[in-house]
């Protein structure tokens, strides 16, 4: 994706530097930070390790921005057992319950497409995420079988939706 995706006044682009350092203050503790980031981000963390550990330059980073241009949410997508795999989304503590969560998902779907001709999207969740697997469910995820070389098997759930399927 070369340019930004507009819809409903808010803006989809590639996350920037100062994105992510805006990031790092959006989690309250380190079971926020572990939830979002996985067993393996560091914490606590410093700037070096967190903009390390987020892999932002490596992999497809976006955020999320307002009709005021406030950076709102962030995610990211990269092929995962041959599906289109999304990844670290997060909704800023402000607006979460205000459906930024399926704005978000909606444009990743979007910018990731053209970039994987891949028939399934998939993310992992943590179990007792209730208003993440919620927000997941209304798009069209469904909870399938846990990958069996995956670590948390007991804590988190894996959904996949196909690529086709209406929003």
């Amino acid at each position: 994706m070369t340019e930004a995706i507009s819809n409903n006044g808010m803006t989809l682009d590639k996350a920037t530097e100062s994105d992510i350092d805006e990031l790092m203050g959006w989690f309250a503790n380190e079971r926020a930070v572990r939830v979002w980031g996985g067993p393996n981000f560091r914490c606590p963390f410093s700037r070096e390790t967190f903009h390390a550990d987020v892999h932002w330059r490596d992999m497809a980073s976006y955020c999320v921005r307002d009709t005021q241009m406030r950076f709102i949410a962030f995610g990211q997508f990269y092929v995962r057992y041959d599906r289109i795999n999304f990844a670290r989304l997060i909704v800023h503590p402000d607006v979460r319950g205000s459906g930024v969560g399926k704005q978000l998902l909606s444009m990743l779907m979007g910018a990731s497409r053209p970039v994987f001709d891949l028939a399934e999207y998939s993310l992992f969740v943590f179990k007792d995420n209730t208003p993440a697997l919620a927000c997941y469910q209304s798009m069209g995820f469904v909870i399938q079988e846990y990958p069996a070389e995956m670590p948390m098997a007991d804590t988190c759930y894996y959904l996949t939706r196909s690529t086709t399927a209406q929003e």
